[in-house]
């Protein structure tokens, strides 16, 4: 399947987050986003449960069978997801979340044996412990090391 358009350019972006520690500032940014928008993502908000899930236990160093280029799509589309000027910007009421919901189904589709051995992973898990990979740090580092948050 062809990577959708304009989605290349936050490959770079998402690079330099992963480099400087930054996912937790990215997860926390996702999670109010998604939270903000209620019904409108529908059974979209399972999934993106599920890659802050993977972003959450690859940033602790619990989870690393994925691969380097996998994991640069699935934070790149959540930059992507963050982003209100992409493709159709967010504000356009009604069709402004068409682009990111085609992002995020292009991630599915692309990295779905990956994510699928996440899911496996994250279902031998506890529902304590499933619980904590979706708890982000109360403090998120800012870049000069100072909490911000």
């Amino acid at each position: 399947m062809k990577t959708p358009w304009n989605f290349a350019r936050y490959l770079p972006i998402a690079q330099r987050f992963i480099v400087r520690g930054r996912m937790p500032a990215l997860l926390l940014a996702v999670t109010r986003k998604s939270a903000s928008q209620g019904g409108r993502l529908g059974a979209l908000k399972a999934e993106l449960r599920v890659l802050l899930a993977l972003c959450m236990a690859w940033w602790r160093g619990e989870y690393r069978g994925i691969s380097s280029q996998a994991l640069l799509s699935v934070v790149a589309a959540l930059l992507y997801f963050l982003s209100p000027i992409d493709a159709i910007p967010d504000a356009l009421l009604g069709v402004g979340f068409i682009d990111d919901i085609a992002v995020l189904g292009w991630l599915l589709r692309t990295w779905s044996t990956e994510l699928d051995e996440f899911r496996a992973w994250l279902a031998a898990r506890t529902p304590t412990q499933q619980e904590e990979l979706l708890k982000l740090p109360s403090s998120v580092p800012s870049q000069d090391g100072q909490s911000a948050g």
